[in-house]
């Protein structure tokens, strides 16, 4: 599958990360943090703007210092925001405290009433979707309404513009009331979705048993999906398409955090699809953007810019044995 274009829309959060500065501190014992864009669909953005590509994002943010500061940061790296609505009341821009370590690593996140659930159905009947390439999605979004009933329906309204549909499971359990409304949910996304990723995990919460979710993501692609993605941490991924199966490892690399992989890869690997890679050379691009980013602190900021992109490639021969 290859995509006719390099302008996308996604649909999910943008939010505020606060990492301990210097990198390595506990959160406890930090007196000072670095601020930066969070949310993982901004961050996903924010790769594909950097390797070249065009991104507007479709959500909400709260009418506040933080909210302001996620449209600002969003400004900054060119990630449209014309869709990026303002919300008053109780809502609340997420926050995430996140460390700059591997061992005993802590990630505290603040989602209590949470802006980017407000998205309506008005928001996303706002977005004229011929004018992308391929909309883009994150599981978040499907936790809660409005926001769930507005993905969906944009959904709708992106295939009927003849867009592919691109769905990053990215699963957290903390928003979701129970694991069985997320499942039936996860899943009946999955089915309307061209390309879907996620890790062993995810395929398994959405099959409902964790030792099935490579058949979850192999059924998916059987009945209409043209790509899978079961991605499997240190032990690389397997990609499954209608032609077959192509399993790939990663590249390896001094890690600072274990934070930002997922949004980097999907930023490395749609924006392969774009520039008409083959799958695998698709896979193995999002893969060396993962590798670059938890090597980085933050995330938004880590993401590599095309030319480090190919200069980390150049030079990395090929990934480690899947």
């Amino acid at each position: 599958m290859r995509l006719t274009g390099n302008r996308f829309v996604i649909i999910g959060r943008a939010g505020m990360d606060f990492y301990p500065d210097p990198p390595g501190t506990k959160t406890e014992d930090a007196t000072q943090f670095f601020a930066c864009l969070g949310g993982s669909s901004a961050n996903i953005g924010v790769a594909i703007t950097k390797l070249g590509g065009t991104a507007d994002l479709v959500t909400c943010v709260s009418d506040d210092a933080i909210g302001r500061f996620a449209l600002n940061e969003l400004d900054r790296y060119g990630v449209g925001r014309a869709h990026v609505r303002s919300v008053g009341g109780e809502a609340r821009t997420s926050l995430a405290v996140v460390e700059t370590t591997i061992e005993d690593h802590q990630s505290v996140i603040y989602r209590n009433g949470a802006a980017d659930f407000e998205m309506t159905t008005a928001d996303v009947e706002a977005v004229e979707y011929a004018a992308y390439d391929a909309l883009i999605t994150t599981g978040t979004v499907l936790a809660a309404d409005p926001s769930r009933s507005a993905a969906f329906r944009g959904f709708e309204l992106a295939k009927a513009a003849g867009l592919p549909l691109i769905f990053d499971i990215d699963y957290r359990p903390y928003s979701w009331p129970s694991t069985q409304i997320a499942a039936e949910v996860y899943s009946r996304a999955g089915a309307m979705c061209d390309v879907i990723v996620g890790n062993d995990v995810e395929f398994g919460f959405m099959a409902g048993d964790y030792d099935c979710g490579l058949d979850k993501a192999r059924e998916l692609v059987a009945e209409g999906a043209k790509i899978a993605v079961y991605k499997m941490g240190e032990k690389g991924a397997i990609t499954i398409t209608p032609q077959g199966e192509v399993t790939t490892g990663i590249y390896p690399t001094k890690a600072l955090k274990p934070t930002g992989a997922g949004d980097s890869f999907m930023g490395g690997f749609v924006s392969g699809l774009a520039d008409g890679l083959p799958v695998r050379k698709a896979v193995l691009q999002g893969s060396a953007s993962a590798a670059m980013v938890v090597a980085r602190v933050g995330c938004a900021p880590a993401m590599p810019t095309r030319e480090e992109l190919d200069d980390f490639l150049a030079r990395h021969a090929g990934p480690s044995a899947a």
